[in-house]
């Protein structure tokens, strides 16, 4: 039977970054399963063909949510990436470390050793961003950049942030977040840049590293409290193979809590109505998700051109000629042009409100279908959900994808937030710097006015921006799922490491923080192997 010392499950964000560092010194075989395949599609170098890949089964698991009386009974889809890259494959490539005290809470909450001062080297050690100040990264494997088109419009919207007493700030990922300016993204030279690029082609060649695609892993395999290794199936059938050190989960917040279950691991209960044998009680397994929602509100605007119009017909085909010998226009933008980090009250220590612009409309959202006539978009997140679900799998059926219950805005702060969120939104762009440019607001409307009239709305409309976190959820307390080094609780051998383990939200998007949770558990596993 092939035996390696760690089979890391999983060719996504986090093990992609795993896969580099653990075999950096020469010492240790690693073996990566990927359920996808290789990232062969053109779509995935130009930033703007993140819309065409959004539905694509080959490279996104496709998920949706089971329908809850808060959304209104609607199901959500739940992108995953599928193939090596995972979601950095198929994301809107927006690069936030989150705030200082996102990792000062994780801390506080029993997560010792991950506080802003612990991460902050990790988050300089993967980057490379320039503009930056000393405390950015400078010769990471992640390049970074900021947004480099500018639209009459996007500087319209930062006049009136300023107008509305907003601060503008260069580098959300500096010194504060709070403010406005344009998004940094993982891009060089105007293509995405993925983990792929950025931590795994390097390494590909290394003898002690084998990369298996188009192997699904069934079942994590544990005896007498030891986890020895994971089935799998790929082509040819189904494969056992042996982990000498270590199995490393790092399949994402919805399939490693699934993976869990079906191994036989996680809540007595749901186990034996799935008729799965129990191997290891786990009850938090699947509990504690939590993820960021959104509203877009859209406005009609005149005076200038959107990428409504820019993005079809003969203007669509002059922007692919400029994008293919400048790597410039259009088709370098992913998913949001302008950021606003806003509080919702002045006593607030730090933003709770995430904006993102873009001089676009959507006629359909869910896929990313523009409107014909001009339009733009801020699109509204509460930074810190409170709100909890659960994610936990309907059979024993390895391809059927989990019960996805987020629990949307279940508690009155959330509610609150993304109320106060809009309201601002809606305040911000009736300063006079946009008065030339905007018709008339098309969602949810001038009558819109009441705080039920928004939360309806919100309900009715509002998005998951796909940052699902928290399934497995790491701390020091009884509950938790892995201890602080990533360990899962009550068995050896097997680790936990992407955002499963993120015991809090952070406030932005998640592809760096969990990035930066791969390069810590990466050191951690390292030690112990030195130590063992």
């Amino acid at each position: 039977m092939e035996q390696f010392d760690y089979v890391i499950v999983g060719g996504g964000t986090a093990a992609c970054v795993l896969a580099n560092r653990l075999t950096a010194n020469g010492r240790y075989t690693v073996l990566m399963l990927e359920a996808g395949g290789e990232p062969q599609s053109m779509w995935i170098k130009i930033p703007a063909g993140f819309s065409k890949l959004l539905n694509d089964p080959i490279y996104n698991w496709r998920f949706e949510t089971e329908p809850e009386e808060n959304t209104q009974g609607r199901k959500i889809a739940i992108p995953r990436g599928k193939g090596l890259g995972g979601s950095s494959l198929i994301n809107g490539m927006i690069y936030v470390h989150g705030q200082p005290e996102d990792y000062d809470h994780w801390a506080k909450l029993g997560a010792t050793g991950w506080s802003a001062q612990d991460v902050a080297p990790y988050f300089k050690k993967m980057e490379t961003y320039l503009p930056g100040d000393d405390a950015r990264g400078k010769q990471g494997p992640m390049h970074i950049h900021q947004v480099s088109e500018r639209y009459p419009l996007a500087h319209a919207l930062l006049q009136a942030a300023a107008q509305d007493g907003q601060p503008m700030t260069q580098d959300y990922n500096g010194q504060t977040q709070e403010g406005f300016g344009y998004y940094q993204v993982a891009q060089k030279d105007g293509q995405r840049w993925s983990v792929v690029e950025g931590y795994l082609d390097p390494v590909r060649q290394r003898k002690n590293l084998t990369v298996r695609t188009g192997a699904m892993v069934t079942k994590v395999n544990v005896t007498d409290g030891v986890c020895t290794g994971v089935t799998y199936r790929d082509s040819t059938g189904m494969h056992t193979v042996n982990a000498k050190l270590e199995v490393i989960l790092a399949a994402g917040a919805v399939q490693t809590p699934q993976l869990l279950e079906l191994s036989g691991i996680g809540d007595p209960a749901l186990l034996h109505r799935l008729g799965i044998p129990l191997v290891h009680a786990a009850p938090r397994v699947g509990e504690n998700y939590i993820d960021h929602f959104a509203t877009r509100m859209n406005w009609r605007v005149k005076n200038t051109q959107t990428l409504n119009e820019l993005a079809q017909g003969w203007r669509l085909g002059l922007a692919a000629l400029q994008y293919f010998t400048q790597r410039k226009g259009l088709l370098t933008l992913g998913t949001g042009l302008v950021h606003g980090f806003v509080k919702t009250k002045p006593t607030l220590v730090t933003p709770d409100v995430q904006y993102f612009f873009m001089h676009a409309s959507y006629a359909n959202a869910a896929i990313r279908k523009l409107d014909n006539a001009p339009g733009m978009t801020i699109g509204v997140a509460g930074l810190r959900p409170t709100s909890q679900g659960s994610i936990h799998s309907k059979s024993n059926d390895p391809n059927q994808g989990p019960a996805i219950r987020p629990n949307f805005l279940a508690t009155e702060e959330d509610r609150q937030t993304l109320i106060d969120g809009m309201k601002i939104a809606r305040q911000i762009v009736g300063k006079p710097a946009l008065a030339n440019y905007i018709d008339f607001e098309m969602s949810p409307g001038p009558e819109v006015r009441t705080d039920q009239e928004w939360l309806d709305f919100g309900r009715a409309n509002g998005q998951t921006i796909y940052h699902p976190i928290g399934t497995c959820r790491m701390g020091s307390d009884d509950e938790a799922v892995v201890d602080v080094r990533l360990r899962f609780k009550g068995l050896r051998g097997l680790r936990v490491v992407d955002a499963s383990v993120m015991p809090a939200m952070v406030s932005g998007n998640t592809q760096s923080p969990v990035m930066m949770v791969a390069e810590r558990g990466a050191d951690l596993i390292l030690e112990d192997a030195a130590q063992a």
